[in-house]
């Protein structure tokens, strides 16, 4: 037997959390992460992935990643500070920044590292971080680790942001102060007023940091939200991830030569953790290949993302203001979204609830994430489910 207390936390900690509803079960997928998915030999239409752009299963990178297997092995074999540096990983820097338009990039092993390493790297104690209220975890977790006075803005607010600005610079008591907001909220879809942001920054010599991850390969024709509000060298860190529209793993920042540089001696992920494998590497390339080349599966999760959003709307949801493709049905109490979710899948389609501490308590909610790969059909099916079971649970008329 190991440690009771231990043992007490746990049981006790896992029972609150199933009575309250927001007990979150893993199943695994016996399939590609693709617009059908098998679960215990169901096939369900998906609405869960982040796999926007339907990479995750495109031929083209699958054999890009093999012949870099074939060339290079399995894994990197040490950090990149190390010898774990391929020429692979070289490449991939290059395609990143040719995509951005920056001078550099610089690539982690998940969007999380990203923010865990390049805000610590850059802020510290004598620093303070204007943070939007509804950022990321993994920004949250990134900005404590700075240990700078970190300053909650409310979501999207430019005058709360303008005044704790002004109050944080007039005050005296910081060496830097950075900005810092995600591009996309992934809960809702809205985007972040970033040229407003920007405005500020410039007024109050801000640092500028956006996190990416759901604009990537989706907003500014799969270039991002710095290209979509033609921001270019105007925000100092973007981050990104090579996982969602991109379909593989990793994440990357991108800016000036001399912040790669930087991240490169001060990014602890960075220094601290093995390569990105080179098969993800090479997979990765093509993909940002297939982007530049084409914006055919760009246009088509927007053609999605509308129509999925149009027919929910007219049933009666409350899509919220989502002004991506993540379309939310907010649902408000947490044992109604489980409960929706679950009869759902029952019925055919897979699409996750989303409950606290991801999004605030009462604002729980089933969210889709229409991919480039759903067809009109499968879209239909899924609307088709969504009525009946609204109907059913009393969450529409």
């Amino acid at each position: 037997m190991g440690s009771k207390c231990l043992e007490k936390f746990l049981k006790e900690g896992l029972e609150d959390l199933r009575s309250k509803g927001l007990y979150n079960q893993i199943e695994s997928l016996e399939s590609p992460n693709g617009p059908i998915i098998k679960i215990n030999g169901h096939d369900l239409i998906n609405l869960s992935s982040n796999n926007y752009l339907g990479f995750a299963t495109n031929k083209r990178m699958m054999d890009a990643a093999k012949k870099a297997v074939d060339k290079y092995g399995v894994g990197a074999g040490a950090v990149r500070t190390i010898n774990g540096t391929l020429d692979i990983h070289d490449e991939l820097e290059r395609k990143i920044a040719e995509l951005k338009d920056a001078e550099a990039a610089i690539a982690f092993q998940s969007g999380f590292n990203c923010n865990a390493g390049a805000i610590q790297a850059i802020m510290d104690k004598h620093d303070a971080i204007l943070s939007d209220e509804l950022n990321h975890a993994s920004i949250i977790d990134g900005c404590r680790l700075s240990k700078a006075k970190i300053i909650r803005v409310n979501h999207s607010d430019m005058e709360d942001l303008r005044q704790k600005a002004k109050e944080a610079k007039e005050s005296g008591l910081y060496n830097k102060i950075m900005v810092i907001t995600d591009g996309v909220f992934s809960m809702d879809g809205d985007i972040a007023k970033l040229p407003e942001i920007v405005e500020i920054a410039e007024e109050f010599d801000l640092i500028t940091y956006v996190d990416d991850a759901h604009g990537e390969g989706v907003l500014g024709k799969g270039k991002g939200i710095v290209s979509h509000f033609g921001l270019e060298g105007k925000v100092d860190l973007e981050i990104g991830t090579l996982s969602k529209a991109l379909g593989v793993v990793g994440g990357c920042v991108t800016g000036s030569k001399d912040l790669i540089d930087w991240l490169k001696v001060r990014a602890r992920p960075f220094l601290f953790s093995t390569s990105l494998t080179p098969g993800a590497a090479a997979a990765v390339i093509e993909a940002i290949n297939i982007l530049m080349e084409s914006s055919e599966a760009v246009d088509k999760v927007w053609k999605n993302g509308d129509y999925l959003k149009k027919g929910l709307k007219e049933l009666g949801f409350n899509i919220g203001n989502s002004e991506t493709p993540i379309t939310p049905c907010i649902i408000g109490d947490e044992k109604t979204a489980q409960k929706f979710s679950a009869r759902l899948r029952e019925e055919g389609v897979y699409a996750k609830s989303i409950v606290f501490p991801t999004v605030p308590l009462g604002t729980a909610r089933v969210r889709n994430m229409p991919t480039a790969d759903h067809t009109k059909e499968m879209l239909d099916k899924a609307l088709e489910v969504y009525a009946k079971v609204g109907k059913e649970l009393g969450v529409i008329k």
